[in-house]
C-alpha cells in the first residue's frame, strides 16, 4: 500500500506539473501544440471547456486504441481525466499569468514545455502506462509498420489542421513546438537520469487478473 500511495502521489503530481505547462504554453497566446489547437478549436464548436474537450478527445481515443489492442494502464485513464480537471482549475480561475507580449510569450512557451517535460518524467516513471494520445502513436506505428516520426507527425499535422479548421491557434508556438519538444523532453529526462526504455508498465488487465487470483484463492484450512 506505500508503495501504490507513493506511486499514486507521484503520477497526480506529474499530471499536475504537465496541465500546468500546457496552460503556460496557452497563455503565451503565441500559438499552440497540435493537440492543444485541436481541443482549443473543438471547444469552440461545441461549447466546452479546454479541459472538459481534452478529456473527451481523450476518452475517444482510448477507446480507439483498445480497438488496435493498444493496452490501458491506470496512468492511461488518470492522464485523460486529471490533466483535463487541472487544466480546468488553473484556467478558469486565472492561477497562471497570461501575456500578449510575444517576447515574453515566447519564455512561457519554453517554461511551459520544460514543465511538460517534467511532469512527463515524473508520470511516466509511475509505470502505470502511457497517455491516450501516446498510446494511438504506438498503436498506430504498430498498425502501419511506418517510423515513429511519421506517424507521431502525421498524427501532429493532422490535428493541427482540423483544429486550425475549428478555429483554433496556430502560431511561432506551434513551429516552436514541433521543434523543440523531442529535445527538452529528452534534456529533461537527461537531468533526472531517467531512462524510458527502461520503465514496465503494468496494464488494467494485469490488475483485474491480480485481483481475480486474490478474490479467489482459496482460505488455507
Amino acid at each position: 500500500m506505500k508503495e501504490i500511495s507513493i506511486k499514486s502521489a507521484k503520477l497526480i503530481f506529474g499530471l499536475f506539473l504537465f496541465a500546468v505547462g500546457i496552460v503556460l504554453t496557452i497563455n503565451a497566446n503565441i500559438g499552440l501544440q497540435p493537440w492543444d489547437i485541436f481541443h482549443q478549436g473543438l471547444s469552440k464548436v461545441i461549447h466546452m471547456t479546454m479541459g472538459q474537450t481534452s478529456i473527451l478527445v481523450g476518452l475517444i481515443i482510448i477507446i480507439f486504441n483498445i480497438f488496435l489492442n493498444e493496452k490501458v494502464g491506470t496512468g492511461t485513464i488518470a492522464n485523460m481525466l486529471i490533466i483535463g480537471l487541472f487544466i480546468d482549475v488553473l484556467m478558469l480561475n486565472h492561477i497562471l499569468p497570461e501575456t500578449n507580449h510575444f517576447l515574453m510569450g515566447v519564455v512561457m512557451m519554453f517554461v511551459g514545455l520544460f514543465i511538460i517535460g517534467v511532469g512527463s518524467y515524473f508520470y511516466l516513471g509511475v509505470g502505470w502506462g502511457a497517455g491516450p494520445r501516446d498510446g494511438l502513436m504506438v498503436a498506430l506505428t504498430k498498425k502501419t509498420k511506418k517510423s515513429v516520426r511519421f506517424v507521431r507527425n502525421s498524427i501532429e499535422i493532422t490535428v493541427s489542421f482540423a483544429g486550425f479548421l475549428l478555429g483554433g491557434q496556430i502560431g511561432v508556438g506551434t513551429v516552436i513546438t514541433a521543434v523543440t519538444m523531442g529535445y527538452i523532453v529528452q534534456f529533461t529526462f537527461k537531468v533526472f537520469k531517467f531512462d524510458v526504455s527502461e520503465v514496465q508498465h503494468r496494464f488494467i488487465d494485469e490488475d483485474i487478473k491480480y485481483l481475480y487470483r486474490r478474490l479467489c484463492k482459496k482460505p488455507e484450512a
